[in-house]
């Protein structure tokens, strides 16, 4: 039997079970569908600032944007050695985002893009799937102003799939899949909105996201 076509709505339903899809790489035709043993999640109130990283946001080095440029998040995102985004990936996902359902953060030097992360929106779950940097901290910088962006608009689970060094150091845990799945029935039924609407201040950022953090 021939695996069934992926399709955004498919995709969609996945999430709601905890499932998400995968790439072995850039040029490999198939796509696996995982479910982690253990899951990354970071707390929406346990994001971890570091000073250096405050003073670098308060230096407004950068543009901040939310769902200018998705696809160039997603090109961003694969342009690595090693990536499991390819083509039918990042096509999936453009449509979520067509669709109102994925969103992206951006950071701009000036008109360059120079770092962003893009995940997907079910209730009040956000599913964090890549980030890119080619700027020092510009993916941190990306992720504080998401988790902002995630507690103003009322979500509660913040889904990282796995756990990195870089995510770890801004406070990610890794949580049991019982865990995850009994969390993430509660969020995908509960109502969050994922404002695009222009970024506040860094100073207003650091205030709310210091508050608890």
């Amino acid at each position: 039997m021939n695996p069934p076509e992926l399709t955004p709505e498919l995709v969609l339903a996945a999430y709601g079970q905890g499932i998400f899809p995968m790439a072995e790489g850039r040029d490999a035709p198939e796509i696996h569908w995982v479910d982690p043993r253990m899951r990354g999640i970071l707390p929406l109130d346990g994001l971890h600032i570091s000073r250096s990283l405050r003073r670098r946001i308060r230096a407004k080095l950068f543009e901040i944007t939310f769902d200018r440029d998705f696809t160039g998040v997603i090109a961003g995102c694969a342009d690595r050695e090693e990536t499991w985004i390819n083509a039918e990936i990042a096509s999936i996902y453009t449509a979520l985002f067509t669709a109102g359902q994925a969103h992206s953060i951006e950071i701009w030097d000036d008109s360059y893009l120079v770092g962003g992360v893009y995940g997907v929106s079910l209730g009040a779950a956000f599913f964090g799937e890549s980030m890119f940097s080619r700027r020092t901290d510009a993916s941190k910088i990306a992720l504080v102003y998401l988790c902002d962006r995630l507690r103003e608009g009322g979500y509660t689970l913040f889904d990282t799939q796995f756990i990195t060094p870089h995510l770890a150091s801004l406070g990610a845990v890794e949580i049991p899949r019982k865990e995850y799945h009994r969390r993430l029935n509660t969020a995908i039924r509960s109502p969050a909105r994922f404002n695009s609407r222009a970024t506040d201040t860094p100073v207003q950022v650091l205030q709310r996201m210091t508050q608890t953090s």
